[in-house]
């Protein structure tokens, strides 16, 4: 990803609570818009980042298993 798409992403969002985040992320999923994909891939980078290995691995069976059901099952 070109990292100033990854800048403007983190830039955009400084300064957002709590609310402001978590309303940005369910309304990115629930659209399930192509354009948001980026943004969640940053915040997602974000939170691998700073995870321990413990949440790595849950966060990764979760994956697992979302991508073992495959895509018609999430919508």
């Amino acid at each position: 990803m070109d990292t100033n798409i990854r800048h403007h992403i983190i830039n955009n969002f400084q300064g957002d609570d709590f609310h402001t985040l978590k309303r940005a992320i369910d309304e990115a999923v629930k659209e399930q818009d192509e354009y948001t994909l980026p943004g969640l891939g940053v915040f997602f980078e974000l939170v691998w980042e700073n995870a321990n290995q413990e949440f790595k691995n849950e966060m990764i069976e979760i994956i697992r298993k979302r991508v073992k059901k495959g895509l018609d099952q999430t919508i």
